[in-house]
């Protein structure tokens, strides 16, 4: 299963990546809260490890744009919980990379635009 938690604005996100990425972030926050097992060991989540708090940041920046594009969010994190570091300085691919991905995809991320 591929997991990703993109490091690019979530408004240069198409819907699908940015639904998809929200879906596994309440997947990786999980796992890493609830101490499961299931994907633990797998590279997005490991990079996640002692960043809940970067991790929550990233949820409520998801949850900005979803608001912004009229959908209605209904799944919080435990703000409690967001615990660590509130930086997240470790990728598994570059930006640069990252953008890349997304253009071989097709798809209706806005790249064009600017991402920092």
């Amino acid at each position: 299963m591929l997991m990703r938690i993109w490091d690019l604005p979530p408004r240069l996100l198409c819907r699908n990546h940015l639904l998809g990425e929200h879906r596994e972030l309440h997947a990786i926050w999980s796992v890493l809260t609830e101490k499961k097992k299931g994907y633990s060991r797998h590279p997005e989540t490991l990079r996640w490890e002692g960043r809940l708090k970067a991790l929550f940041t990233r949820h409520q920046k998801l949850v900005e744009e979803m608001n912004r594009r009229g959908y209605h969010h209904q799944s919080p994190l435990d703000k409690n919980l967001a615990k660590g570091s509130s930086v997240q300085n470790i990728y598994i691919d570059t930006l640069s990379r990252q953008r890349e991905i997304l253009k071989q995809k097709g798809c209706q991320c806005r790249l064009n635009r600017s991402w920092r």
